[in-house]
């Protein structure tokens, strides 16, 4: 657990961690060695290193966690210069943070490999998250709404105006008494820049933030690369 990049105490405290399953998770897919340093090991000292991402950290999750993705960085950098992996893999539902690190890497010549992994969902297709252990049962049949929208916007885009397509979506959000929608944007799959009209990039993801109930979850759909 990295505390740093927990811009919200209370989410820190809630965030579901369960060591013991993850070492027989591990066990399970044949790990050899587990890293897993104390709060104290890996910050011996306050932190003060901060990183320039241009622009990549100034819309959607840099939006509503501001700090957040400059905790990431600083642990990931860390953890990258303590192992010096040949590869890394990161899933691509947290998108925003792959691109991110993609620079991190770049920026400090770091000599790893960023692997993406593909999202991982549950049969229903809700990604597959820690935080999805907090949702109630109500809740959890709920958060379903995410990834239809999402499949939905794939269907439509190229079809229905951007600007239609998120009247769509805050229209369906706005349906349903548990959930509550943060953010949803079409961006431009290098730079992160939120379109307006389809002519502007031929690498488009749509990504989405909602909270169902108190509990926040976040996704995205690849709609043309």
């Amino acid at each position: 657990m990295n505390p740093i990049q927990f811009n919200n105490k209370n989410d820190l405290q809630v965030y579901p961690r369960d060591i013991n399953r993850d070492i027989k998770l591990l066990e399970s897919a044949g790990c050899d060695f587990l890293f897993h340093p104390s709060e104290t090991e890996m910050y011996p000292e306050p932190v003060n290193e901060v990183f320039d991402f241009g622009n990549l950290d100034n819309v959607m999750e840099g939006l509503f966690r501001p700090g957040h993705f400059n905790g990431v960085a600083v642990v990931v950098k860390k953890l990258f210069e303590i192992l010096k992996p040949d590869r890394a893999y990161f899933g691509l539902k947290d998108y925003q943070q792959l691109v991110i690190i993609h620079k991190v890497v770049s920026d400090f010549k770091l000599s790893v490999e960023i692997v993406p992994c593909s999202t991982v969902r549950e049969e229903d297709g809700l990604a597959m998250s820690s935080r999805n252990q907090l949702l109630s049962k109500t809740e959890r049949m709920q958060a379903t709404m995410i990834y239809e929208a999402l499949k939905m916007v794939k269907i439509q885009s190229g079809y229905l105006t951007i600007n239609e397509i998120k009247r769509l979506i805050e229209n369906l959000f706005l349906k349903t008494k548990t959930t509550k929608l943060e953010y949803f944007e079409i961006v431009d799959m290098y730079t992160l820049k939120p379109l307006t009209t389809w002519a502007q990039s031929s690498n488009v993801i749509a990504c989405i933030a909602v909270y169902v109930g108190n509990v926040r979850l976040i996704d995205n759909i690849i709609l043309f690369s």
